[in-house]
């Protein structure tokens, strides 16, 4: 009922009975993935393509400017205070990096977290990033959180792709975190969503399996559904972050 609605009746032609079911098996979890399920998916792609085709520009009205930001010198008064005053709002913060990519363009063949970030230790981007926060949740003063050293873990959320998601737990398994408790590290794979063939927003088969959906990675935007979804947004408002 769901394909026919959508108007995507054309993915079970020529189809036997058992690749029926496997396509709408697929359709069922590819449902279940998204906000709103496959109807707010076609939905949302319909606008943006037609937005698209007929030379919509999503930022007219807007009026760029140049912020004016802050000069801050190394060691000086100013930055003592500001440094200790940001030392002490981080601890409620959260890190959050988004991963689902390869280092294919780089001329890397791994994920981009295992990319090297400096030659001066060779520690990966990774690393190098759980070493940060792990300077930053280990304040100069005691007590700087209120509460002791143990509410001062600040959480560190890692979005995956199918891609990535093994190679990365792989890599914090490999460094036991990096120094980080595993408790604060979180790691959220983000599922597919179905590739689209035309400007009617109609679904494509797999090429390599006429019983599937071809799919693809849902882009970095998908990680503030994400966050939702799996209750760790609602988690960090509770704990005043």
């Amino acid at each position: 009922n769901l394909l026919r609605e959508l108007g995507q009746l054309h993915l079970l032609e020529d189809l036997a009975p058992e690749g029926k079911s496997r396509l709408l098996a697929q359709v069922r979890k590819l449902d279940a993935n998204y906000n709103g399920g496959l109807r707010a998916y076609q939905d949302n792609a319909r606008r943006l393509l037609q937005s698209s085709r007929a030379g919509k520009n999503p930022l007219e009205g807007y009026k760029p400017s140049v912020p004016e930001g802050e000069r801050v010198h190394f060691g000086d008064e100013r930055f003592m205070r500001l440094e200790e005053l940001g030392i002490k709002e981080v601890q409620s913060a959260v890190f959050v990096v988004v991963a689902g990519g390869l280092g294919e363009r780089l001329g890397f063949s791994g994920i981009k977290l295992a990319l090297p970030a400096t030659v001066l230790t060779g520690w990966s981007f990774l690393e190098f990033y759980c070493h940060c926060i792990g300077a930053l949740q280990k304040p100069p003063t005691e007590n700087v959180c209120g509460v002791g050293d143990s509410a001062c873990a600040i959480p560190f959320v890692i979005m995956t792709s199918d891609d990535t998601h093994i190679a990365t737990m792989a890599l914090l398994e490999e460094g036991n975190f990096y120094g980080l408790a595993r408790e604060q590290v979180h790691v959220l794979k983000q599922e597919k969503v179905a590739c689209l063939e035309d400007t009617e927003a109609r679904f494509s088969r797999d090429p390599k399996d006429a019983t599937q959906i071809e799919t693809k990675p849902h882009g970095h935007g998908d990680v503030h559904a994400l966050l939702h979804s799996s209750g760790l947004a609602k988690q960090f408002v509770q704990e005043g972050r």
